[in-house]
């Protein structure tokens, strides 16, 4: 079976995510976490899937495509300008991202969410005297 791709939006809650082909598979859920959104993903398409087409998905056909624009919309504390210069990345390409002018590859993707946890991960173990 072709991997099943869900975009990926953050909410207030936690996250969403809704088939890509959605008119194919209509299939969407939340999760609190990526982790629960993951689990919830796969029991939702394989309950679809039990009822149209008597068959199953495994986690690995499923593929997560994050909704960058929605993401620094959500956490616009996040400064696309700074964080395109800490991952080594062109500012324009970046914004093109955000915009939703251009598509990053799943590496592209990767950079920019590695950028994000080390920034996190800088910032929480912070100490202000």
């Amino acid at each position: 079976m072709k991997p099943l791709t869900f975009i990926v939006e953050k909410t207030s809650t936690g996250f969403s995510a809704y088939a890509e082909d959605f008119d194919k598979y209509p299939v969407g859920t939340t999760g609190q976490t990526v982790m629960e959104l993951k689990s919830n993903i796969l029991d939702a398409v394989n309950l679809h899937l039990y009822h149209h087409k008597g068959r199953s998905v495994e986690a690995d056909d499923i593929i997560l495509k994050y909704d960058l624009s929605n993401f620094f919309e959500f956490y616009k504390e996040i400064n696309a300008k700074s964080l395109a210069k800490r991952v080594g990345m062109n500012q324009t390409l970046l914004s093109q991202y955000i915009n939703g002018k251009k598509e990053p590859s799943t590496k592209q993707v990767y950079k920019i969410l590695q950028g994000v946890r080390e920034l996190g991960k800088e910032l929480s173990d912070l100490e202000i005297a």
